[in-house]
């Protein structure tokens, strides 16, 4: 009869994957990379007006100024008119409040609906890729059934038949978002459930949820650090969608899907309102999708081949 192998066998993760970042590791990263410098500023930046938006705000974004804010013939005013930094809309609502305010529902939409969805993702591929079989036949077949749908189609059905609100966009886009980190996940676990640790584990007779939560999922912590960052910039770009064709985030609460969708309208007698919401969301896009291919690169060379 073959010996019982000694806890002291198991090979503890850290000395298999995942090096410590050490923050000067993390600054010659970002100085060899200006443009994820400039991302993470304008992201730090973004998140500080975000919060900080009662107390940045010039106006409140529902009010409206029908006699300061439009002009002579009813039109928008434009950017630089005094009390109006980047003018109004067609209502003589002030732009650049909306702006504050769309971009703390933007961030919060994208970061809690890509939370939700990162956690149920990373649970079903580990699940799937651990246990195998019957279980990731079915849990694989249903993220098959989700990921065939097109995504823009399938987010105004739900909400179709859902109560038009901020927690409703939230939920439909995690209930959507979650199926192609799960099938990324599933398929490293697949791979790393045959590891000598994860083996010896299962010979010393350690329950599956600790194997899992001890043994393999800090493994997948840069794969899921890296797909959450590109997934908020997915999820705030279909909450833009969404509202811009008028079935997202309820009005007249701002958004800067919304204020584009606006801008579209009045686009000839007034640019401003559609350029300025546009040029925000395509930054806070890009700088997450910049951020998330510099994390990336870091992690992938700060993470040496296991044994």
């Amino acid at each position: 009869m073959s010996e019982a192998i000694p806890a002291a066998a198991i090979v503890d993760p850290a000395e298999l994957g995942d090096k410590p970042v050490r923050a000067r590791e993390v600054w010659r990263s970002l100085t060899r990379d200006p443009a994820a410098l400039i991302s993470i500023i304008v992201l730090v930046l973004l998140a500080l007006i975000a919060l900080a938006a009662p107390l940045l705000s010039p106006h409140d974004p529902l009010q409206t100024f029908p006699d300061q804010g439009l002009g002579p013939q009813g039109q928008p005013l434009p950017p630089g008119t005094p009390g109006f930094l980047l003018g109004t809309d067609a209502l003589g609502r002030d732009l650049l409040s909306r702006l504050i305010y769309g971009a703390q529902v933007s961030l919060t939409i994208g970061i809690v609906a890509n939370g939700l969805a990162t956690a149920f993702g990373v649970l079903v591929g580990v699940v799937a890729g651990y246990f195998g079989g019957v279980v990731e036949a079915v849990l694989m077949r249903i993220t098959d059934v989700v990921i065939s749908f097109p995504i823009l189609l399938l987010c105004t059905a739900l909400i179709a038949v859902t109560t038009r609100s901020t927690f409703n966009v939230i939920i439909v886009i995690a209930l959507i978002y979650w199926t192609t980190l799960a099938r990324i996940i599933r398929g490293m676990v697949v791979s790393l459930k045959e590891r000598e640790f994860v083996v010896a584990s299962r010979t010393l007779g350690l329950s599956h949820r600790t194997i899992m939560w001890r043994h393999i999922l800090p493994h997948l912590v840069p794969a899921i650090i890296v797909y959450t960052t590109l997934g908020v910039a997915s999820s705030i770009l279909i909450e833009s969608a969404l509202s811009f064709l008028g079935i997202g985030v309820p009005i007249p609460q701002a958004s800067w899907g919304q204020m584009i969708s606006d801008g579209s309208t009045y686009f000839q007698i007034a640019p401003w309102m559609l350029f300025i919401p546009g040029i925000c969301l395509i930054v806070t896009v890009m700088a997450f999708n910049l951020v998330g291919d510099w994390l990336s690169d870091m992690l992938n060379s700060s993470t040496p081949t296991a044994r």
